[in-house]
């Protein structure tokens, strides 16, 4: 028999990791709610045809497909085994596969909004916290299965919802203590001015695939790609001139309205962005907000404003968030017009970041706060009545399961962390008092048992 594993790209989570992921989980969603946002769950499946072609010749490879059921039926069999070989080559074929599992929480929201429309209230806020699935290549910080953490809102083409996103991002890393992460922010409307001048919007995808990939694969190569898709050697000389666009973001924005300023695409754009680096009221003194026009974000369905939050420079483990403006998702389902904009976390790369740099609070693992000895019948029955009256005060207890040596159960305690032992023992009982010693600093006291619901156990 072969011993258990797990499937690549996924991870179980022990109670240590569990509470300090459902520490940055509360941190989120308590900002969300903060401003104004509603929760909202959808499927961890989706019908194959809602998803794809929505994220682009790169992400439609990622999608992970699920095989119909019942496919074990023999008369079924001879055609699912010809169907299965057109999957393969790449095609959708409903007979073997009509469903896939969600690769992120955009789509799926907009297709929710497509149905309910007529329902929402407009603007409309959401928030959503659930696992996605990509059938990518795992690495470190990159999984097969992980959570997002999103926040859009739609119905408005108002930049205050960028601004909004902005501030949402700081409140909550400055919150989780990671106070030098960078916030970068570009136009799909500066690329898209950047593809006409190089020649037409045609070119748009082709460049923004290619520039995607200048952190991972450097210039030279993001070059070399570039003359595969087909630019010519004066186009690409332009996109160099615009990736080597440098200097603080009052700069930069001199640099790109001398290069594509004349362009009205281009103009809308440099208009959005400083109006965002204008406004953005970011209480950080780290200053954040960085314009980055090699920022490209390879998602067809951003038109606007995009965001990437960047880790820690000491952290090498690059985005830990991401977004942008997108004007017409819904009309992917049939009900057009209804603009949008959100942004996402990246919850398994900041719990890395946070371990790494040691930024969860002391006691986010700890969960039992007191542990009852059990000495005996009479005795653990009354351990058990003080510790339902701890309980309801919201301390979290344990009564030990048995009853057995003091040292086993110290030793108990130890191992998982707790702070308070109290013991009721036989002279306990008839004095009606208990022991109280705090595991940290050794202290122990003896007090009456009615004072125990007063006594602070953190």
């Amino acid at each position: 028999m072969s011993k258990p594993s797990l499937p690549q790209g996924t991870r179980d989570f022990g109670p240590e990791v569990v509470r300090k992921r459902q520490y940055i989980f509360n941190t989120i969603r308590t900002v969300f709610e903060l401003y104004g946002f509603q929760p909202l769950e959808t499927p961890a499946m989706e019908n194959l045809e809602t998803l794809m072609g929505k994220y682009g010749e790169e992400g439609d490879k990622l999608i992970f497909r699920i095989l119909n059921n019942g496919l074990d039926n023999p008369d079924k069999q001879q055609q699912a085994r010809a169907d299965f070989e057109k999957v393969l080559e790449g095609k959708n074929v409903k007979g073997i596969t009509e469903r896939a599992l969600k690769y992120d929480l955009t789509i799926p929201f907009a297709r929710y909004v497509a149905m309910n429309h007529g329902q929402l209230t407009f603007p409309f806020k959401r928030y959503q916290i659930q696992p996605v699935w990509r059938a990518d290549r795992p690495q470190r910080g990159r999984y097969r299965e992980f959570y997002q953490c999103d926040a859009d809102m739609v119905g408005s083409n108002s930049l205050l919802n960028e601004v909004e996103l902005a501030n949402i991002y700081n409140d909550v890393f400055t919150q989780l203590g990671i106070d030098q992460y960078e916030l970068r922010i570009n136009s799909r409307k500066i690329l898209a001015a950047l593809a006409e001048l190089c020649g037409g919007a045609d070119k748009m995808i082709d460049i923004t695939i290619a520039i995607d990939k200048l952190d991972k694969i450097g210039l030279d190569k993001v070059k070399a790609e570039l003359e595969q898709r087909g630019l010519n050697e004066e186009q690409i000389s332009t996109i160099e001139k615009y990736l080597n666009i440098t200097g603080n973001n009052r700069e930069k924005l001199q640099q790109i309205t001398a290069l594509i300023g004349h362009l009205e695409t281009g103009k809308k754009g440099i208009e959005e962005l400083e109006y965002l680096d204008n406004n953005s009221q970011i209480d950080n003194r780290h200053s954040p907000l960085v314009l980055d026009f090699t920022l490209a974000r390879g998602l067809n369905y951003y038109t606007g404003i995009i965001f990437e939050a960047k880790a820690p420079a000491t952290v090498k483990i690059g985005s830990i968030g991401g977004g942008g403006r997108y004007n017409d998702l819904t009309g992917l389902f049939g009900v057009p017009n209804i603009p949008g904009v959100g942004i996402s976390f990246g919850v398994d790369r900041i719990y890395d970041v946070m371990e790494e740099l040691q930024l969860f609070p002391e006691n986010v693992a700890i969960g039992t706060q007191v542990l009852f000895f059990n000495l005996g019948a009479d005795e653990s029955t009354m351990a058990f009545s003080h510790m339902q009256s701890l309980r309801k005060q919201g301390v979290r207890c344990e009564l030990f399961h048995e009853p057995t040596k003091m040292d086993k159960q110290f030793k108990y305690a130890e191992k998982k962390n707790i702070g308070f032992v109290i013991i009721i023992g036989s002279q306990e009982l008839q004095n009606g008092t208990c022991v109280v010693k705090n595991l940290k600093t050794g202290i122990q006291e003896t007090i009456p048992v009615a004072n125990l619901t007063s006594k602070l156990f953190i």
